[in-house]
């Protein structure tokens, strides 16, 4: 089952999104968490991806 988390960061010049999704292992099937950091709008295309 996948989860998503989004958390949203204010610095003093920018606005950051910080978004964490878990991707299961194709080798082992252990699931792991990959993280990142990014403006708001390039959320959605980080969780798309596989």
């Amino acid at each position: 089952m996948a989860k998503k988390t989004v958390a949203t960061l204010q610095t003093a010049s920018k606005r950051l999104t910080k978004a964490i999704k878990m991707v299961k292992s194709p080798k082992t099937g252990a699931y792991t968490f990959v993280e990142g950091i990014m403006s708001p709008e390039e959320v959605d295309t980080f969780l798309k991806k596989k």
